[in-house]
């Protein structure tokens, strides 16, 4: 692996394909973690010394550490007296860095990997999944808390006025929101919903969703939830379904696993003219078209991402590979044009990448290559 495609990974400047590369050498075999690590230290003590403010302190520690060398090299009993004063001058050092290191951890630096939550205001805050905080809006007022991989915001009854957030979480991962409404969405990878932080009186529950999502949807007789995705609509009242709305896709696609929704087009829902889809059935909307077709499913197939999951029945290859690139956050170049169109029916549970594909390679006869951190599908 290049060591400056590794660098821009940490300092937060790698393209989204780099970012993909690195990760996916990093996650190969553990030798390849050791080393990542190793570089990434030295960009860590690195950054450090180009802070003026903390230069001193760098100084003293690399002379820690030139002493220590020697020490260990000419084991020199006269160079003890100096080891209070050492470790002094290592310990001040370290929390120098890690009090700098810290408070620029909390600022936003944009990267591909990361799930970023966007105000009402706009600005922009990365959200780490190993914490626990109160979830602040622009105003420094608490709408909620998050819980590692999941938000829940609070409910306020007052509110008069519609305020949004935007959550987009990157290929690789999954993050779960609890609304205000204590509906509950499970976000896949690559996606984005964007929603009211409090939903207000006599008015609609409308959120908008770019990507795949799983609803656990609040019942509310007086207040329909309606999920905006990409020109078709999709209207509930309280019931469990699943909606995968890409924008590189052509359909967009409705499993209804519990209770009932209606699909339209349009600002307003006419029940008359509405396409109602019952447990067990999906709804395909051919964006290019603008048409609807529903058919009986199981529901299983598409709503196993939940638990890491991948399920595909009669699907295209082309299909399995965009799946697997935003499941597993990679790059997967297809150069065996004759499979594209090639339908599989397959279930893996929780297995690596490379278990899928020495899966099909094995038992469907795909071949495949690693090289540049890319993975190509051969004829």
């Amino acid at each position: 692996m290049d060591r400056s495609k590794i660098l821009k990974y940490i300092r937060g400047n790698a393209s989204q394909t780099e970012v993909q590369e690195v990760e996916f050498w990093v996650n190969l075999k553990a030798d390849n973690l050791l080393e990542f690590n190793r570089i990434k230290a030295q960009a860590m003590v690195s950054s450090f010394d180009e802070n003026g403010d903390n230069k001193a302190s760098l100084l003293a520690l690399k002379k820690v550490k030139s002493k220590i060398k020697k020490k260990q090299r000419l084991v020199l009993l006269e160079t003890l007296k100096y080891a209070a004063m050492l470790i002094f001058v290592l310990t001040t050092s370290y929390f120098l860095y890690h009090q700098v290191f810290s408070s620029q951890s909390e600022e936003f630096i944009p990267t591909d990997d990361a799930i970023v939550l966007t105000l009402e205001n706009g600005e922009q805050k990365i959200i780490k999944e190993e914490k626990t905080i109160e979830l602040l809006n622009a105003d420094g007022l608490s709408v909620g808390t998050q819980k590692k991989n999941q938000l829940h915001y609070h409910k306020n009854s007052n509110t008069e006025e519609l305020v949004y957030n935007t959550l987009s979480v990157p290929y690789g991962k999954k993050f779960d929101v609890v609304l205000s409404d204590n509906t509950h969405v499970f976000l896949n990878s690559g996606s984005t919903l964007k929603y009211p932080v409090n939903f207000i009186q006599n008015k609609n529950r409308e959120v908008f969703l770019e990507g795949e999502a799983f609803f656990d949807v609040a019942k509310d007789k007086k207040h329909p939830f309606v999920v905006n995705a990409n020109k078709i609509n999709i209207r509930v009242l309280g019931t469990q379904f699943n909606v995968s709305s890409y924008p590189e896709d052509l359909q967009t696609k409705t499993v209804l696993v519990e209770g009932s929704v209606g699909l339209y087009q349009g600002k307003y829902f006419d029940k008359n003219t509405a396409s109602l889809l019952k447990p067990g059935q999906l709804g395909s909307f051919d964006r290019t078209t603008e048409t609807l077709l529903t058919e009986n499913v199981d529901t299983a197939i598409y709503t196993s991402w939940r638990e890491g999951n991948v399920l595909f029945k009669h699907e295209p290859f082309k299909n399995i590979l965009k799946k697997l690139e935003r499941q597993y956050d990679v790059v997967i170049v297809n150069q065996n044009k004759e499979i594209a169109e090639v339908s599989f029916t397959a279930s893996f549970h929780n297995e690596s990448l490379d278990y899928i594909l020495e899966t099909f390679h094995e038992n469907f006869g795909v071949n495949y290559t690693y090289q540049n951190d890319i993975i190509t599908i051969t004829p």
